[in-house]
Parts: structure tokens; C-alpha cells; sequence
């Protein structure tokens, strides 16, 4: 492996490089936000109010859940102080942002600001990363996973997308609420019961069919669309002992009218080298890191960093590999055999020696 740098080394290197304004939060996002705030509403009251039949309530449905992704999409920019500076302007907004995604502005704080990006790719410290052997053999459960079959499991794990960040988002609650102090505890809870006391209480008023496209399919497609990214964020990545934004994180490509539409989220590496900047300015960084680190930087298009991940597990052996356990395969990482470009990977048995 590489030597491995801090993203503070890496974002003390690319700065000079930049524009001034990059550093500066970026209120024009708000706009953006707005629009999907717009629509989500004349969408849900559409449906709600009238008899539309089902051949329109599925594209509006299907809008709303574009509409929850752009707006979750934002809602992280919000949070991390890249769109306004104020905390209480980044808390409202950020709340309302993320209130589809019923995920409230203080802890995502904790286990995304604070957690997941000062310990990226640490198996005992962020709150994202996937197990290791040593977990993978306390756990019960991901032990009967690993007994079905490859394509099963493969199936399963991408089925799943569609209701994993919310089923997330209650288990960071569970984790991190023991670490606020008495009074803001009460503000975390509140802030995780208020959106689901909205949308169940949006069940009784309109009744279950028109809930089900209003709120329940639309966060489907949120959940899917969000996590597919953040599965392609880090999960072909090795664990690290250094927070090496080049070492632990990838970008993936898509196409532009995208990038545009869900904020720049795909500009990850990006991300975790300058979080407090807004990611209209990632491209600039992007150009800046091929310049200096083109070897290291690990891109690659959507679509075949999703088959990447189909293709291989999720528990690390000893860090920089996958394992398959009941089978006993190992899978290279990016950096570490997997190969970006035709998705071949370093398939191999562990030797005896390696434990």
C-alpha cells in the first residue's frame, strides 16, 4: 500500500490552486432546494386532494422520490456549513432538507460530520464501515447471510437499497443518543419523531393508497437512489489505519444533467478532502487531484462500480481485501488488486499462514 496522508494534508496541497470563492458557503444551492421543496408539495397535495387515477399517481410518485433524493442530496451540503454559515439557518434547513428521509440535523452531525468523516474506513470508529473477520464471527446473523448462496445474497443486498437508509438512520439514533448531553438529547428525539409524526399522521388523513404512492413508494426510490451512492462512497475500498481520502474513498461518474440534479454528490473523494466546501466547486478539486495524484485517485463509472459491488462480499479480511466467508474466495479492494477499468478481480484462497 501506498503511503497514506490525512485529507488535511492532501486539502493544504490542492487549495492554493483554487479559487477564493470555493471556501465561501454557497446560498445560491438554496434555489435548487427550493424548486424540489416546490414540486414535492404540489405532488403530495395532487394526489392527496384528488381522484387522479393510478396511471398518474405513479409518475408523480416517482417524482417525489427524485425529489427526496435532491433534497436529501442538499441537506448534507447544508450540514456540513458549505450553503450557510449560521447553525441555527443550518439546522432548519438541513431539517427540512432531510425531513423525507425523517432523519434529523443533529445527528446526522454526529455519526456523519463527526463520526463517519474524521474515521473514514476505521472498522472500530466509523459508524459506515463494513465488518471485518472478527465481527463477522460474533455476528449470528451475517454468518446465516453468508450461508446462501453468491447470487442470493447479491440480490438481496441490492433489493435492500430501497429501505437501508432509513433502517440506518434508526441505528445511528440508537448508538449515538447516550453520547448528547440531557437537553440536547430532547431536541435529537424530537427531531426524529416530529417527520414521522407528519407522515403517519398523513396516513389517517388521506388513507393507505394514496399514502402508499404520497410517502411510501417515493421513499423507496430516495433510499435506493441515495444508497447507491453512499454503497459505491467507500464499500470497494480497503479499511485504513490513516483517514487517506485517496486510500479509503471513490468517485464515480455519471452523466452531467445527474451530477446536476443530485448536487455533485458523486464527487466523493472530493467530499472528504474539502467537506466544508460546496460541491459546485468539486470539479475544480477533481481537476487539482488528477493533476498531482492521477495513480491514486480512484474513479469510475456508476454503473460499473454498482457490478463491482454486486460481484463481491462485504466483510474485509485483514483490511484490504474482501472475504467470502462460507467459501472461503478473497476479492481484491480498489488499490489492492480490483481493477477499475474491467471490473477483474484478485480471486484467491487465503493461505494458511494468513490465518
Amino acid at each position: 500500500m501506498k503511503e497514506l496522508h490525512t485529507f488535511g494534508w492532501y486539502a493544504g496541497r490542492i487549495a492554493p490552486h483554487l479559487p477564493k470563492k470555493a471556501f465561501k458557503p454557497a446560498p445560491t444551492r438554496l434555489w435548487g432546494g427550493l424548486a424540489y421543496l416546490i414540486v414535492t408539495l404540489m405532488g403530495i397535495l395532487s394526489i392527496s386532494l384528488f381522484d387522479l387515477g393510478i396511471w398518474l399517481e405513479i409518475p408523480i410518485s416517482i417524482l417525489l422520490g427524485l425529489c427526496f433524493t435532491g433534497m436529501g442530496f442538499l441537506g448534507h451540503e447544508i450540514l456540513h456549513g458549505a450553503v450557510v454559515r449560521k447553525r441555527w439557518k443550518r439546522d432548519f434547513l438541513g431539517a427540512v432538507a432531510f425531513w423525507p428521509l425523517s432523519t434529523g440535523p443533529r445527528l446526522w452531525r454526529k455519526w456523519h460530520n463527526s463520526n463517519h468523516h474524521k474515521h473514514t474506513q476505521s472498522e472500530e470508529r466509523d459508524p459506515d464501515a463494513w465488518p471485518g473477520m472478527d465481527q463477522f464471527v460474533k455476528s449470528r446473523f451475517l454468518r446465516w447471510i453468508y450461508r446462501l448462496p453468491f447470487s442470493v445474497r447479491a440480490f438481496f443486498s441490492f433489493f435492500s437499497l430501497a429501505f437501508t437508509f432509513s433502517l440506518h438512520s434508526i441505528k445511528m439514533f440508537s448508538l449515538f443518543k447516550k453520547d448528547f448531553k440531557t437537553e440536547e438529547r430532547r431536541k435529537v428525539w424530537l427531531q426524529l419523531i416530529m417527520p414521522w409524526i407528519l407522515w403517519i399522521g398523513l396516513l389517517f388523513v388521506i388513507g393507505l393508497e394514496k399514502w402508499l404512492f404520497v410517502y411510501f413508494f417515493p421513499l423507496l426510490i430516495a433510499n435506493f437512489i441515495v444508497m447507491s451512492y453512499i454503497s459505491t462512497n467507500h464499500r470497494l475500498n480497503p479499511l485504513v489505519p490513516v483517514n487517506d481520502p485517496l486510500a479509503n474513498s471513490l468517485s464515480v461518474t455519471v452523466p452531467r444533467w445527474m451530477d446536476w440534479l443530485h448536487f455533485n454528490f458523486s464527487h466523493h473523494t472530493e467530499h472528504h478532502m474539502f467537506p466544508g466546501m460546496s460541491a459546485k466547486y468539486y470539479p475544480l478539486v477533481k481537476k487539482v487531484i488528477k493533476q498531482k495524484w492521477a495513480e491514486q485517485y480512484h474513479e469510475m463509472p456508476m454503473g460499473r462500480a454498482m457490478m463491482a459491488l454486486w460481484k463481491t462480499p462485504r466483510v474485509y479480511y485483514q483490511g484490504n481485501e474482501l472475504i467470502d466467508p462460507h467459501q472461503g474466495h478473497l476479492y481484491g479492494s480498489l488499490g489492492n488488486g480490483l481493477n477499475p477499468v474491467d471490473i477483474q478481480f484478485r480471486n484467491r484462497k487465503p493461505k494458511k499462514n494468513e490465518g
